[in-house]
């Protein structure tokens, strides 16, 4: 399609992927939050067997994508499994919330419980994850320039559920108080119904392609018979069980995730490089996203460390307190203005959905900013019962830290969605802005290393220098996630679009599971632990590691990325 013929505005289906996913990630994320801090404040893990087993519980997250992927190509769809996916997450919240209500009295039922809970997760997220995503490029036809700044789009979605899970999670549940974990399991797994309720109303109504045609439905040709409940049901019982059992068995038997990473890399470049009807060219373009997916190990592997090493780090070395006393009344007058905005929100979406065809989606905008709507009158309605004229706030806690990250993105998203066309011929390739993604992580270690240089173990460092180092990952975040998903999106084959795109969370995964084990490096009082070779006394030694590892793979990139470019063998267009 000529660039002069492209609608400016995006497929109304991209905001309702968007709105599926932000509600998914704000249980991932959320839960993700308190996560360490419950196994080692509740559970009473140790921080060696938490980080190893927060490692193999996200590595197995971005590992089952692989079959959701596959089984989605072959046989349920894009939608069937999205749909799935998010019943059984919201499932392992329910789980989880169970568990910690019982971690007290039931030691040894909550730590059943706990591992149930982790396995339904994992299995749901191998569903709803590749699926998702896969489809936000289906929107548009191929050679659209929209396909970036959509992505980016998405990513926004992905990140104000990133931002709002970990703050309403951790203030429900981070408290100080373990029994009161319960509650952020809680709200994820509200947020999770949430998500499927909106993929079941509106999915056939607005996510289509350009032709109208709904995307995402059960492929032809397969058997009704495989459709049924009482295929799917004991299918999904016999993985989630599956799931359980390589989670349990990795932390407290034998670490083989590694080894199983590193088989299913060489077992699906064996079934996609060997299907005779790929060409040269699509062979090609698929090498470009195994060596593109290798780099990104370097980048989540560092980037994770905020779930598990960087969590500690907060808890225990960043001076948290606050002290702020803020007028009740500045509360209130910030009450006002949001309220005027919700407004406008209903003023854009009579105007936007007038047609009879938008009636549900208009009502259920409207009943969501109704409820935002009390919810701002109930907050001042309980500070004016209060009779009070200022609010204390006394103390971050550690999991709210890991909002940071999201808020950074939400902010300047627009920014990168803007920038990238602007600079024209002059734009970087994919490769070159990955590259600076990773160049930005490493700058952003490098700022937390001089905030720890001179302290010692006992000592406490001001939020200035986690927040800041937060922000330099966010940049490099938004250079590196979006900028491949939309590659990989680009550069697979139609009948391997799911499976290519699990290749991406492949290379997650494996980053995961890295990023568990160097959170097992994080000093602790004060011991000295070895790791190739080179010694980590403290905070420094330990942060300095990723500042080597992760600029030494940027400049590879870089160097590569001229090859990598021409391997593409497309357009201008697809090589932005």
């Amino acid at each position: 399609m000529p660039e002069t013929s492209q609608p400016l505005s995006h497929p109304k289906g991209l905001y309702i992927l968007f709105v599926t996913e932000m509600w998914e990630r704000f249980n991932y994320y959320g839960m993700r939050a308190v996560l360490i801090l419950f196994m080692t404040k509740a559970l009473l893990f140790s921080k060696v067997f938490a980080a190893n087993l927060y490692g193999s519980y996200t590595g197995l997250i971005y590992l089952t994508p692989l079959l959701g992927g596959y089984i989605a190509d072959r046989y349920w769809g894009n939608r069937r499994s999205i749909i799935i996916g998010g019943i059984v997450m919201a499932t392992g919240e329910m789980i989880l919330f169970i568990s910690a209500s019982l971690f007290h009295s039931y030691s040894s039922t909550s730590l059943l419980l706990f591992f149930c809970g982790l396995g339904c997760m994992i299995a749901g997220n191998g569903f709803f994850k590749p699926n998702i995503s896969s489809l936000v490029g289906q929107l548009y036809v191929d050679g659209d320039t929209r396909k970036d700044t959509a992505y980016t789009i998405f990513y926004m979605g992905i990140n104000t559920g990133g931002a709002l899970g970990p703050i309403i999670c951790g203030l429900m549940g981070d408290t100080g108080n373990p029994a009161d974990f319960k509650w952020a399991f809680l709200a994820g797994g509200v947020s999770m119904i949430i998500s499927v309720i909106v993929q079941l109303a509106f999915h056939h109504r607005y996510v289509t392609d350009p032709g109208g045609q709904v995307l995402g439905l059960t492929p032809k040709r397969v058997p009704a018979k495989l459709l049924q409940p009482f295929f799917i049901i004991p299918g999904l019982v016999l993985i989630t069980f599956l799931m359980i059992g390589m989670l349990y068995v990795d932390t407290t038997v034998v670490n083989y995730l590694s080894y199983l990473l590193l088989a299913a890399v060489g077992l699906i470049a064996i079934i996609i490089l060997r299907d005779k009807s790929l060409t040269r060219t699509e062979k090609q373009r698929i090498k470009v996203i195994f060596i593109i997916s290798f780099f990104v190990i370097f980048f989540w592997a560092a980037f994770e460390q905020a779930g598990a090493s960087l969590t500690f780090f907060a808890d225990e070395q960043t001076d948290r307190k606050l002290n702020w006393k803020i007028p009740v009344w500045s509360i209130l007058l910030l009450s006002v203005f949001l309220m005027y905005g919700l407004y406008n929100l209903f003023r854009k979406t009579q105007k936007q959905l007038s047609s009879a065809a938008d009636q549900l989606l208009r009502r259920t905008i409207y009943g969501l900013l109704f409820l935002f709507l009390l919810g701002i009158a109930g907050v001042d309605i309980y500070l004016l019962m209060r009779r009070e004229n200022m609010l204390l706030l006394d103390e971050i806690p550690p999991s709210l830290f890991l909002s940071l990250g999201s808020i950074y993105i939400v902010i300047f998203a627009p920014f990168f969605a803007w920038l990238w066309p602007r600079l024209g011929r002059h734009e970087p390739s994919a490769p070159v802005k990955m590259a600076i993604g990773l160049l930005l992580l490493s700058l952003g270690y490098l700022w937390i290393v001089f905030g720890v240089k001179e302290i010692s173990p006992s000592t406490k460092v001001s939020i200035i220098w986690i927040t800041g180092m937060y922000a330099l990952h966010s940049f490099g975040e938004l250079c590196l996630s979006p900028i491949g998903l939309s590659l990989v999106n680009k550069l697979s084959p139609l009948k391997f679009s799911s499976l290519l795109m699990a290749v991406w969370f492949l290379a997650t995964a494996a980053a995961n599971k890295l990023a568990g084990v160097l959170s097992t490096l994080y000093p602790d009082k004060g011991k000295t632990i070895i790791f190739g070779g080179y010694a980590i006394h403290n905070a420094y030694d330990f942060f300095l590691l990723f500042v080597i590892m992760v600029g030494v793979a940027a400049v590879v990139l870089l160097m590569v990325s001229k090859r990598l470019s021409t391997m593409m063998v497309t357009p201008a267009s697809l090589s932005r």
